[in-house]
């Protein structure tokens, strides 16, 4: 019997979760969906400058667990920009931060308290 699947930890929920091109049809069929958790490991890593091992430890999971699921996000993203694909960001298996109040971090990520964080180029 295989091991349960662990849930990872994802701080909050993207503000947008419909990306791809502004002018053509959109064909139902051709949809990337980038899973909750794949976003996460995303916005920790490329965004948020965190190595594997940091972004792990705040996801709750093995750092091969973390490698897995950017390496399969990073795949999805670019399938996404290069043929100009939608991509939906919804689902997977992960778990709210439970201890975060309104208008602030969770207190394991700093996340809503602009730490770390540099949006310009």
């Amino acid at each position: 019997m295989p091991r349960p699947r662990r849930r990872r930890r994802v701080c909050e929920l993207p503000k947008r979760n419909l990306f791809g091109p502004l002018k053509g049809s959109v064909d139902e069929n051709q949809i990337i969906t980038l899973s909750i958790d794949e976003y996460e490991a995303i916005r920790l890593i490329d965004f948020e400058g965190l190595n594997q091992e940091e972004c792990a430890e705040r996801m709750d999971v093995a750092r091969t667990t973390v490698q897995g699921i950017y390496n399969t996000a990073r795949k999805k993203i670019a399938i996404s920009l290069v043929d100009g694909i939608l991509m939906k960001i919804e689902g997977g298996d992960y778990l709210l931060c439970e201890d975060k109040k309104p208008g602030q971090s969770c207190g394991r990520c700093g996340r809503g308290n602009g730490a770390g964080r540099n949006r310009r180029l």
